[in-house]
């Protein structure tokens, strides 16, 4: 029997690249709820700010992949108000009402942002030498990040005193991109496609320094969530969500002793763009 899934923002980098890996897997029937409809799929539209609007999503499902709010580190205290703590809230409350078990929560590398703030660029490099794990410390970069951190101690108050969800997965994913540029040169390129830079200038550079080390890559983000939707042992957990590159530093060890990760790409076998 299959395992029904609530996808909420949906369409957004995370959560296509969950659709586009997962979707078809016999062992899924997914559900997905977005502010705005598209024309391909069959789509709950509903705001995550409001909670009568998304309520009945819920209703049904095993678990839910929660990603819907403000996704950029420009977001005002307002946006991150209404999109992520709100919204946040609702999407815990439902699933506690609709007994939903499961819980993965689209977190963001920007909890704990001011560590690669305080080191960039040196960060870059592959022999920097800082690894950050689940137990460092809170350090948001932004009203993001600060609402993301709330996030994660609010399904960790939910699991840890309601009967539902059971089970809460924090996944702190660092640069999950679209298809196009699912690479560690996406960013550069994408840079260079919008007229920000050169190819190969040094903000180039930069930014391919950056990707080989934050990189995660589309099937490596689906990968995770697939191990947490099988998971049954977790009660609350903190993963980063990064592929295995060489100069990342994010730890990944957690996340393959607790839940098996056990990603395919890293960043250093790249030396160039796709053709």
């Amino acid at each position: 029997m299959s395992t029904n899934v609530l996808l909420t923002g949906a369409f957004g980098r995370v959560g296509t690249a969950i659709i586009d890996q997962l979707a078809d897997d016999d062992r899924y029937e997914f559900t997905y709820l977005n502010r705005s409809d598209r024309d391909e799929y069959d789509t709950f539209v509903a705001d995550v700010s409001d909670l009568e609007s998304i309520r009945p999503a819920f209703d049904g499902q095993d678990a839910v992949i929660h990603l819907a709010g403000y996704p950029e580190t420009d977001g005002t205290f307002e946006q991150t108000l209404d999109n992520n703590i709100r919204g946040m809230y609702n999407a815990l409350e439902a699933a506690k009402e609709a007994e939903v078990e499961t819980f993965v929560f689209g977190s963001t590398n920007h909890v704990v942002g001011m560590y690669e703030v305080d080191n960039a660029p040196e960060i870059y490099s592959p022999d920097f030498g800082l690894t950050v794990d689940e137990d460092a410390p809170h350090r948001p970069d932004s009203y993001y990040g600060a609402s993301k951190a709330y996030d994660e101690d609010l399904g960790r108050y939910y699991v840890e005193n309601f009967e539902y969800p059971k089970r809460f997965y924090a996944l702190r994913i660092c640069s999950v991109r679209h298809e196009a540029y699912d690479h560690p040169y996406g960013d550069a390129e994408h840079g260079v496609d919008d007229g920000r830079w050169e190819r190969r200038s040094e903000e180039y550079e930069e930014m391919v320094a950056r990707m080989k080390a934050m990189w995660q890559s589309r099937r490596d983000l689906a990968q995770m969530v697939e191990r947490c939707l099988e998971d049954d042992e977790v009660e609350f957990d903190v993963f980063y969500g990064v592929s295995d590159n060489d100069r990342r530093w994010f730890d990944i060890d957690h996340a393959r002793d607790v839940i098996g990760y056990d990603p395919q790409d890293n960043g250093e076998e790249w030396d160039e763009p796709p053709a």
